[in-house]
């Protein structure tokens, strides 16, 4: 984001104190504009409900990850929650996704990963999940989703139930 908004680039001599600058107004500020996605509150419920694992894992970085978490009721439900410094890479490695699933005890093809980016993606498919892209996230300025390779794109959080079979 830094190297967007400031046209730098992470070796300039000005982008550790720019960054430490961000990082210390985000905390600051994160729940200011954080929210959950409508129909999120739906899924997590009917997951709970039917006794089915859940977790997070995000690029996020545990110090922000923890702060999001402790104000958003949602994830008292989470089997897990890997930040991007839980492991040694972050997506799209399939490393925090392995961790998620060796944490949760669930094999690779049990699962599905739902992503909003083509990392996302591409970790789950170098993990062993089949992949979801959720149109409905950040999705950012690349390429766009019918491309990432997905196994199958959903319009809404509820889609996702109509996907397993829950709905």
């Amino acid at each position: 984001m830094l190297s967007v908004a400031f046209g730098i680039a992470p070796d300039h001599p000005d982008f550790p104190d720019l960054r430490d600058e961000f990082f210390t107004n985000y905390e600051r500020r994160i729940h200011d504009q954080t929210s959950v996605f409508a129909g999120i509150p739906e899924v997590v419920g009917t997951l709970t409900e039917r006794s089915l694992k859940w977790g997070v894992v995000t690029n996020k970085v545990t110090r922000f990850t923890s702060l999001i978490a402790q104000r958003v009721a949602l994830f008292e439900s989470a089997g897990v929650i890997i930040s991007g410094d839980s492991t040694p890479y972050t997506k799209p490695h399939p490393a925090p996704l392995l961790e998620a699933l060796s944490q949760l005890g669930c094999a690779a093809h049990e699962c599905i990963y739902v992503g909003d980016d083509p990392r996302d993606i591409a970790a789950g498919h170098a993990a062993g999940m089949g992949t979801v892209a959720a149109l409905y996230g950040y999705l950012g300025a690349g390429a766009p989703p019918t491309q990432w390779g997905a196994d199958a794109m959903i319009e809404t959080p509820l889609d996702l139930l109509s996907l397993l079979g829950l709905d």
